[in-house]
């Protein structure tokens, strides 16, 4: 007999912790030794604080990038947890004894190096065909014929009777697991690593006066065999190591529930909840009727029908699932089948929504003001209660809408423009890529003062907030680094114009002056069409918003006026492309023409000049020849006659129909209820199909098609009204025949072109 007494556990039991706890009161401990990396032991005043409120993680991270992470959460119902309380209650003293979190992390970038390494030498179709292996826990859940490890476990253990039958199951349940399972090279070198680290924490408590009796041990199951023979003397094997930090943070349910990253959890944290509550209670059927109850409770929010009478009869069927599949008591499994049966008549799906509020649930955890160890993580929190955002810290996403202007209505100062100064703080988070804000892509009433965003919170959030520690201790110093690096990193002009616009959104004038000579820098070297365009829309945004968001943009004026007419330049030239590449550069037409539009200090005869010139011109690309037509007319600089002479030069039996059936897909880019209007245009295009033969019909037929792929049925209706009117006959029955003919016939007309020689 070693003397000292193990406990093994599940990391997140609710009978664990309950019997655990009872355990304690017999053994009276003098220490308890906790699985879990020694180095978090800084952590256990801030843990036992009657502020904190659980679930809630210790966050382990690298100091050095890439930031490599490891996470440690707890659950009022999880066993260490519940030591450590009773540890602080009665005076005795608690150790931490895993391995540091310096030498996990160090274990866990070797891993990954060897994992790349493995990947790059591996052939691609190395396992083509072979079937999975089994783990041990599949077989398991094969032998036991349950639908999961979790069921197993929860219908073995989580319902023992007593506290001899849960230690006595649990180290029972780790030995066998221990036994059977495959473990790789890299498992092998972590278990052995731990395994003697925690046998010499044990002989050194020992060794320091503590008698063996005196001592709990508190471990997952699968290590208890392993840590029974601490009193063997052996040499402490080498640990890598790294450079690390770490913190507390909030932790959610709902990410205890995917167990990413942490495979010791399980699948419904609010179920075991009640669990836990049945325990304390002393009354086992709490959690069957609670849960229940909760779900018909939801189901009813959502404007269900759920009876006291169904809560009633999913019960007793519960009950006799259990007894059908060897319980004592329903566990999840049989619940969820009961609620299916009764509260959702049959269909799962009718209680999805309500299955998932009462099994996973939105609880998040809460940490004492000043807990957090990293400058990021307070500065975070302090803004989040500054400008009144603490609300939005929930698992729910949540609309936020914001409204830029100052709000006459209070007597000036932060309130006057609170709005605003949330707008800063959410680009730099979102500068920093913290998930917990995402911009919406339109505004409301597309005004430039009304900004959208949805928010919600995540332990990703936190992460992503430690990871930014690197680059600042203050959320606005973060961004600004970040935007620095952005600017180096930066591969063309809008790139560089991109980082501008980040640092004008974040309201960061001195980032923004980094961002805007490096972009005066960059303005005269040569760049493409489109990436002129892009740049110049970008700097028209932010001299759009300039004024409303308290921002001094007079310094892009003049580079936003050269990019211009060096775009304005290069336009004709830049249409001598492929149909491939036209895509880009209609694109960048538009851009270009809203910024000119947006504008009054940019020249407009640059402009309209350009356009005139390439909607002229036979030599390049058709379809944008046939754009830049339709930018003219939407903006009156193209009469009805110089229209009808274009389109019958263009849509002329001399042009090939590719090329005439490309400028007219240009022309219809833009302002089509215009066009449909235009009786002449449609005239010029019926003389034109009239004049062609045959063959030149077929080809001329998938180009328009092409053209007209995209109008809506609506319009369809329309052009087919106009051409009844051409043709002398009823505009609606035309469409109807049309529309018809298109239904039935199209199709295999067009199949009938699969043979035909385009000449492409």
């Amino acid at each position: 007999m070693s003397g000292v007494n193990f406990f093994g556990i599940r990391h997140l039991s609710p009978a664990g912790a309950f019997y655990l706890r009872k355990f304690l009161d017999e053994v009276r401990p003098q220490t308890v030794l906790i699985e879990a990396p020694s180095d978090f032991e800084d952590t256990s005043a801030d843990i036992v604080r009657a502020e904190t409120k659980p679930p809630f993680a210790i966050l382990a991270y690298t100091t050095h990038a890439p930031v490599r992470t490891i996470l440690y959460p707890f659950a009022e119902y999880s066993p260490e947890y519940q030591a450590i309380l009773w540890c602080k209650k009665n005076g005795a003293e608690f150790r931490f004894m895993d391995l540091p979190s310096e030498v996990f992390l160090a274990l866990y970038e070797k891993k990954l190096t060897e994992e790349s390494c493995d990947g790059e030498s591996a052939a691609p179709d190395q396992n083509a065909g072979e079937e999975r292996k089994l783990s041990v826990y599949d077989k398991l859940d094969i032998l036991s014929g349950e639908d999961s490890h979790d069921t197993f476990w929860e219908r073995t253990l989580e319902h023992c009777a007593d506290e001899k039958a849960y230690r006595e199951g649990t180290n029972l349940f780790g030995e066998k697991i221990r036994e059977f399972s495959e473990k790789t090279e890299s498992d092998l070198e972590e278990i052995t690593l731990r395994e003697a680290h925690m046998r010499g924490c044990i002989r050194e408590t020992v060794g320091n006066g503590v008698p063996p009796e005196k001592i709990v041990v508190v471990t997952g199951a699968y290590h208890v065999e392993g840590l029974k023979s601490w009193e063997s003397a052996e040499k402490s094997p080498k640990m890598p190591s790294t450079d690390c930090a770490h913190t507390l943070m909030p932790y959610s349910y709902y990410r205890l529930s995917t167990r990413s990253g942490y495979g010791a959890g399980n699948r419904a944290p609010a179920y075991y909840e009640l669990i836990w509550e049945s325990f304390k209670r002393g009354d086992i059927s709490y959690t069957a009727n609670a849960y229940l109850s909760k779900i018909a409770e939801a189901h009813r929010s959502g404007g269900n029908a759920a009876s006291s009478a169904q809560i009633i009869e999913a019960v007793r069927l519960a009950e006799s699932l259990a007894a059908m599949r060897g319980g004592t008591s329903p566990v999840l499994r049989d619940l969820r089948d009961a609620a299916e049966t009764c509260i959702g008549e049959g269909s799962f799906a009718a209680i999805s929504v309500a299955a998932a509020d009462t099994e996973i649930g939105t609880k998040i955890g809460a940490l004492p003001e000043g807990v957090s160890r990293t400058g990021i993580q307070d500065d975070f929190y302090r803004q989040l209660k500054e400008l009144k955002l603490e609300k939005y810290r929930t698992v729910t996403a949540q609309d936020l809408r914001l409204d830029l202007r100052e709000n006459l209505r209070v007597n000036g100062g932060k309130s006057a423009f609170l709005d605003l100064n949330r707008s800063f703080f959410l680009h730099k988070l979102r500068v920093l890529g913290i998930s917990f804000a995402q911009l919406l892509e339109s505004n409301q009433e597309n005004a430039t003062w009304s900004e959208g965003w949805v928010i919600c919170w995540t332990p990703e959030s936190e992460i992503q907030l430690v990871e930014a520690a690197l680059t600042g201790d203050t959320v606005e110093l973060a961004a600004s680094f970040t935007i620095k690096e952005s600017v180096e990193r930066a591969a063309n002009m809008s790139d560089v114009a991109g980082a501008v616009e980040d640092a004008f959104m974040c309201g960061m004038p001195t980032a923004a002056s980094y961002a805007v000579s490096a972009l005066q820098a960059m303005a005269v070297d040569a760049a493409s069409f489109e990436e002129l365009a892009k740049t110049a829309f970008r700097l028209s945004s932010i001299v759009t918003y300039g004024d409303i968001r308290k921002a001094d943009s007079a310094p892009l004026i003049p580079i936003l006026q050269q990019i211009y007419y060096r775009a304005c330049l290069i336009l004709t030239g830049s249409c001598v492309c492929d149909d491939n590449a036209s895509h880009a550069i209609s694109d960048a037409m538009n851009r270009l023409n809203s910024v000119e539009l947006a504008q009054d200090f940019l020249e407009t005869e640059s402009w309209l000049g350009a356009l005139a010139e390439t909607a002229r011109r036979d030599d390049l690309n058709t379809r944008l020849s046939g754009f830049a037509a339709a930018i003219l007319l939407e903006r009156g600089k193209m009469t009805n006659d110089e229209l009808k002479t274009e389109v019958s030069r263009r849509l002329s039996k001399g042009v090939p129909a590719d090329l005439g059936a490309g400028w007219f897909e240009g022309l219809t880019l833009k302002n089509r209820y215009g066009l449909i209007a235009r009786l002449s245009l449609w005239e010029s295009l019926d003389e034109y199909i009239k004049s062609l033969d045959d063959e030149e019909f077929k080809r001329a037929l998938v180009f328009l098609r092409r053209a007209f792929a995209d109008f809506s049925s609506a319009e369809k209706d329309s052009i087919a009204e106009n051409l009844g009117e051409i043709w002398g006959l009823n505009g609606a029955e035309v469409s109807e025949a049309v529309n018809a003919v298109l239904d039935t016939a199209s199709q295999e007309q067009i199949a009938g072109l699969d043979d035909f020689d385009f000449d492409i």
